[in-house]
């Protein structure tokens, strides 16, 4: 292995509470530590942890395509690892989850023989179960990006629940510093109308990001969920709309006793 080495870290979604004490050691040792957070409390904290933090925020200018900001911020961070760095990237949240250039700086650093790893943080899948009082086991879980789940030919079970990530931001390819028209939310309600009804009740969540707040619910029929208030970090949470179908001859040849 090289000298350099990066080590990529969440900060969860309120940083306050939510970063762990494994993360905090990486980046207080650390040489040189970028981050993304989404509140001022977090940027002052990591600059107390660590005096080297620089913010990559600045790569996310106002119509500049995502594609684009994800590659400079993953060019910055190399940088510092090939100059034999002790890197740390913190990124909100978890920082592998809806954080495309954290696992691009791995997969480079990687490739290029340098030691590479990541640290799991609080994502806001994981305070939406907590706040929403969801067990993703009770009925099972599926999870689309919302633009993905437009643009490609996914099929949704009823029966299960169902997320919807960035459902504010359908169809944006690029930074809108000024807010999003949210042009492609019609064409997310044209394909769940083939599994639900209009009247489905929905949730719109967004999980607090400050010590003290309380996340965003807003249940919604599913038909007026474009009355609804949608921020770029909105998450659509679907419940069952049905009851599973039981499979009778795998509960046989389980052993399982039937008793519905």
């Amino acid at each position: 292995m090289k000298s350099g080495s990066l080590t990529i870290v969440g900060t969860g979604i309120r940083s306050v509470g939510q970063l762990t004490t494994e993360s905090i050691v990486c980046i207080q040792q650390a040489d040189k530590v970028f981050y993304i957070v989404s509140e001022p409390i977090a940027d002052s904290l990591i600059l107390r942890l660590n005096p080297s933090a620089e913010s990559l925020q600045k790569y996310y200018v106002h119509g500049k395509p995502r594609l684009q900001t994800y590659q400079d911020i993953v060019d910055r961070i190399m940088e510092s690892v090939r100059d034999g760095k002790q890197t740390c990237a913190a990124f909100y949240g978890h920082p592998g989850v809806f954080v495309m250039p954290s696992h691009a700086a791995i997969r480079q650093a990687r490739s290029e023989g340098y030691e590479a790893r990541m640290l799991p943080g609080i994502s806001a899948e994981d305070c939406l179960f907590a706040d929403l009082g969801v067990d993703p086991a009770a009925s099972g879980c599926q999870t689309y990006d919302a633009t993905d789940f437009v643009m490609h030919h996914r099929r949704l079970d009823p029966s299960s629940a169902v997320i919807l990530w960035q459902i504010g931001v359908v169809g944006h390819w690029t930074f809108q510093q000024t807010g999003y028209a949210n042009l492609g939310l019609p064409l997310v309600l044209e394909k769940l109308s083939e599994y639900y009804r209009p009247n489905h009740t929905v949730v719109v969540y967004e999980a607090a990001v400050l010590p003290g707040c309380e996340p965003v619910i807003q249940p919604v029929p599913l038909s007026q969920l474009p009355s609804a208030t949608l921020s770029p970090g909105s998450t659509l949470y679907i419940p069952p709309a049905q009851a599973t179908a039981p499979d009778l001859n795998m509960y046989q040849r389980l052993g399982l006793p039937i008793t519905f």
